[in-house]
């Protein structure tokens, strides 16, 4: 089933969104685009924010919250991003990851049709984070969906670089670096290189061996 929804993915951005980033990334300047991408990051910012203090890191919260705020005013609305200036760190995080750090074990992988990547908690965490996304609420239809087809189409121009690094069958390698990169951010980087280990077994067996 996940294979079939990515082929679905891979077809609709093969003639749609992928074009259409292109030409975004194309025709409109790089400080446009900056500004856009630093506009919803801020305004999806209080996710962070509440997930924080679930996961029960208070300093960070608070921290986050004074991003938050310079950003909304000193920044524009979220167009500038002063607060990196300030020396108050971005940081990423979610309900997923909040359901991860409280035990919640990631079930089954999942290919969304159009969202792509996913698993039933990353899944489940999304649903909560749905009504924190604050255009939904505006009564302009126009305002609505343009807001959420920008914030997607900003999302998959993000993307155009690292797509390149993609090797071999697609549906095992996003698999693969997907459930790798949520284990990273679940785990704040405190993750074991598998590498290394295999490395450092092998020379411990080289030299029971001498």
């Amino acid at each position: 089933m996940n294979r079939k929804v990515q082929v679905f993915n891979d077809t609709a951005d093969r003639w749609v969104l992928k074009p259409v980033a292109r030409n975004y990334v194309r025709f409109v300047p790089k400080f446009m685009r900056r500004g856009v991408s630093n506009f919803f990051e801020n305004l999806t910012y209080p996710i962070v924010i509440v997930n924080q203090f679930l996961q029960g890191k208070v300093g960070q919260g608070f921290s986050d919250i004074g991003r938050f705020a310079i950003n909304s005013t000193l920044g524009a609305g979220g167009l500038l991003d002063p607060a990196t200036d300030a020396h108050l760190q971005l940081h990423n995080e979610d309900f997923g990851q909040t359901f991860g750090k409280w035990g919640i074990k990631a079930g089954p992988y999942l290919v969304l049709p159009i969202l792509g990547p996913s698993t039933f908690r990353d899944g489940a965490g999304s649903l909560c984070a749905a009504p924190m996304y604050a255009w939904r609420y505006s009564d302009d239809e126009w305002i609505r969906y343009g807001a959420t087809g920008l914030y997607g189409l900003d999302t998959r121009a993000s993307l155009l670089e690292a797509e390149q690094l993609i090797s071999g069958d697609r549906y095992t390698f996003l698999r693969d670096v997907y459930l790798q990169r949520r284990e990273y951010l679940i785990k704040d980087g405190q993750v074991e290189d598998e590498f290394m280990n295999d490395s450092s077994s092998d020379d411990d067996a080289s030299d029971k061996s001498r």
